[in-house]
């Protein structure tokens, strides 16, 4: 009887927006910081994450699972040198040798103050150590922005299928599995890359619906092809300036490379074809104000995406915070604003609150506004993720103090929280019925939280580093050939 394989599992983990204000410091990685057997099982078993699923299959088929690091912050700015320096360093001193094979698990957008490609970095630290011969799969977000080496460092790449992303423990299972073939043999994996040249913005990478609905469709139906591995549809993460930035396609056949080739250009060239459909529509404040006082039923989702705090925003723009406060109707807004929650805490529950609340990262993102309320609940921020999103994993806000200011509830966090879960606001009591207007800093993933409670949605544009204006933003490295901005190539095209 053959011996059981041993294949390792490692991880980094982050979104870099590099328009985003300040720097992401090792620090903002020790929230989720495992090393490790005991403490990678610990955090993951029984998730509903890429890790969760990379354990459940290796259960399923008896394979002795190896972790070493993993670690991951929330999305933010550029993630500092020495952050990086120290994280390649554990990752290497984590990496055993001797395995059958590796899972990796990265995001696809991570950019360090000196790399543009922290992926790369991280392939070639565990080539370093492993060789080449031994196979790795790697996993990655939908939004990643894949670098041209992919394909020579890693040996099957697996990314999300959905977005919201409710899929990743079902793709961590398939990355083990197609590892374990090609390990014993059964598939001879071929990768092909192809890029439509576009930039998108994530509010139109939702995959149920409209235009990404179409191209994930298309790439379903040839994973069904018996030579197809496995099809990726990349819709890129639009806020990191870096050259390769945007929509990729990755077709993985089973040594059918000319196979592969042409299906990843046919769905580079359906992308392209429809590009004129992947622009946003977004309103103004003054316009959303007054459709959120027409509507009859609510909640009506203001939906903040200039704030997206899953690209990597400071959470703490007060444009809607600023209007809110002058509203009629019951409305609930998330802030990021330690100093705010100091002062909170220092008052007590019961107490006034008058304090500037927000716009304190810079200035794009608006100015602090003058709150008064009071103040009804303090909390450790700890809760547990219980929608489809991740679910069973422990989140962290911060301590955290929730206000009332007249019609407004303020939910004042120490740390930056995506609302990509509905514990966020359940833990602190608040139920979504309760509220008329519902501000989310967010551009899709809101939906696993709030979707089923939304009577309205309304996408406001307002400014910030998360804007739906792309041309906004002062990108350096983007080549000028990209859609939206090729003009020429979208008139001459075809």
């Amino acid at each position: 009887m053959s011996e059981p394989l041993r294949i390792g599992v490692v991880g980094v983990y982050h979104e870099t927006n590099t328009f985003a204000p300040g720097l992401t410091h090792w620090s903002d990685f020790s929230h989720c910081c495992t090393l490790g057997e005991a403490a990678f099982m610990e955090l993951f078993q029984h998730t509903r994450t890429t890790m969760g699923g990379v354990i459940d299959a290796a259960l399923q088929d008896s394979i002795t699972l190896v972790p070493g690091l993993y670690v991951s912050a929330t999305p933010g700015g550029i993630v500092s040198d020495e952050a990086a320096r120290h994280i390649l360093q554990e990752l290497t001193h984590s990496i055993q040798p001797g395995l059958d094979g590796w899972v990796v698990i990265l995001h696809g957008a991570m950019v360090s103050e000196s790399c543009p490609d922290m992926e790369e970095s991280i392939l070639e630290a565990i080539r370093s150590r492993i060789g080449l011969e031994i196979p790795i799969a790697v996993t990655v977000d939908l939004h990643a922005n894949l670098g041209s080496n992919m394909s020579r460092l890693c040996n099957l790449l697996i990314g999300y299928d959905t977005y919201p992303h409710i899929d990743a423990y079902e793709r961590g299972m398939e990355a083990l599995q197609l590892l374990v073939r090609q390990i014993h043999g059964e598939i001879q994996p071929v990768m092909i890359l192809a890029r439509p040249n576009m930039l998108v913005v994530p509010q139109k990478m939702i995959t149920t619906q409209g235009v990404m609905k179409q191209i994930m469709e298309k790439a379903f139906a040839m994973e069904r092809d018996p030579d197809v591995l496995n099809v990726t549809v990349c819709g890129g993460f639009p806020y990191s300036d870096v050259p390769f930035a945007g929509m990729c396609f990755v077709v993985t056949t089973n040594g059918r490379e000319a196979l592969a080739q042409s299906y990843a250009d046919e769905l580079a060239h359906l992308a392209w074809s429809l590009r004129d459909q992947f622009q946003a529509e977004v309103v103004s404040v003054s316009s959303a104000m007054r459709s959120v006082l027409e509507a009859n039923e609510g909640p009506v989702i203001l939906v903040e995406g200039s704030d997206n705090v899953g690209g990597g925003s400071p959470a703490d723009a007060t444009h809607l915070l600023h209007e809110l406060i002058r509203l009629p109707v019951r409305s609930l807004i998330v802030i990021r604003d330690p100093e705010a929650v100091t002062f909170a805490c220092q008052q007590g529950v019961g107490e006034l609150f008058s304090y500037k609340v927000g716009g304190k990262s810079d200035s794009l993102h608006g100015k602090p506004v003058p709150v008064e309320g009071k103040i009804r609940l303090l909390f450790d921020g700890m809760y547990t993720h219980r929608g489809p999103y991740m679910k069973g994993t422990i989140a962290f806000m911060g301590t955290t103090a929730v206000v009332e200011a007249g019609p407004v509830t303020l939910v004042l966090t120490s740390e930056r929280v995506p609302p990509w879960d509905i514990g966020h606001v359940e833990s602190l009591g608040l139920h979504p019925s309760l509220f008329h207007i519902i501000v989310v800093k967010s551009a899709v993933a809101w939906i696993s939280a709030f979707g089923s409670y939304a009577k309205k949605v309304i996408e406001v544009d307002t400014p910030g580093c998360c804007t739906s204006s792309l041309e906004s933003l002062p990108y350096r490295h983007l080549p000028p050939s990209v859609f939206p901005w090729n003009s020429f190539e979208k008139e001459h095209a075809e």
